[in-house]
């Protein structure tokens, strides 16, 4: 197995470290050196890509990859494999056997704190949700096409180790904003890897939700959090009173309860199937400081 990762950050990055073990070849992308750096020290070969240019080191692991996960958000232009002049991405990577596409559970839109499943019509909100169903359903008939199976993961709020409620409550950032009736889903990013690991072993195609099994509200999440580090907790502020960014004012415009059963049904085991048993971990582990 040969691995290409577009778009190598957080999650591409969780991916790589799950598939490394197993895989022939790990390769991932970056936009800049720094980053790169970051993965030559995670072990991971690492190649400059501004989501446009491809260089010939990029070509050469097109060609050589059998397993591609796309992790580069769309723009307005749609998705950098599939935009007007991009290169021809069957003859780029002819040995292709697995794809796996990583989405959000944000085009699902607003569903007013129901479940919902990988089967219910998207209704996205946003711009970038918007632009995240053209680019599932480019990789879908792109996989159609070539005979390819793609592994649509729609991912929860992503969290791990130097990104959760312990370095926001560390760093005064923590807030708990109370919204009545407010739930989200989340997913520990090694759960991220592990499910596309398992995805790609078996060849899956298809659409998954890649989330724990607990939405819940985000005020609870960070009450545990300052639990377990045995500090106070930020105040409790109304929504309505709090100053937020246009994009996380977004964010609390679309309420639902993501299944992940598909998954689950699949065989998949989450490591981290609640924020408490994860939150635990991180800070026993003092792994939720990061690297």
């Amino acid at each position: 197995m040969h691995v290409l990762i577009l778009g190598a950050g957080y999650s591409g990055t969780a991916i790589a470290r799950a598939m490394a073990p197993t895989a022939d070849s790990v390769t991932g992308t970056s936009r800049t050196a720094e980053k790169a750096l970051r993965l030559e020290q995670a072990g991971i070969q690492s190649i400059l890509f501004d989501g446009e240019t491809i260089s010939d080191d990029l070509a050469a692991a097109f060609g050589q990859a059998t397993h591609l996960i796309q992790s580069i958000a769309p723009g307005r232009d749609g998705d950098p494999m599939f935009r007007a002049g991009s290169p021809d991405l069957a003859q780029l990577a002819p040995n292709l056997k697995w794809i796996g596409y990583l989405s959000t559970v944000g085009v699902y839109g607003d569903h007013g704190g129901a479940w919902v499943t990988e089967d219910m019509l998207r209704k996205p909100v946003s711009a970038r949700s918007v632009e995240r169903v053209e680019a599932e359903d480019a990789w879908i008939a792109f996989g159609a096409k070539q005979d390819i199976p793609v592994a649509v993961l729609r991912l929860a709020g992503i969290y791990g180790p130097g990104r959760n409620a312990f370095c926001n409550l560390a760093n005064g950032t923590a807030r708990r904003l109370i919204k009545p009736g407010q739930v989200f889903n989340r997913i520990r990013v090694e759960d991220i890897g592990a499910s596309a690991l398992f995805l790609a072993d078996n060849g899956t195609s298809g659409v998954f939700n890649i989330t724990d099994n607990e939405p819940a509200p985000p005020q609870d999440v960070v009450a545990e959090a300052a639990r377990l580090m045995g500090v106070e907790p930020p105040p409790e502020t109304p929504f309505e009173q709090a100053e937020l960014s246009p994009m996380a004012r977004s964010f609390y415009g679309e309420n639902k309860r993501v299944s992940n059963a598909r998954i689950r049904a699949a065989g998949f085991e989450f490591a981290y199937p609640d924020y408490r048993v994860s939150l635990a971990q991180l800070w026993q582990s003092g792994a939720w400081r990061g690297q």
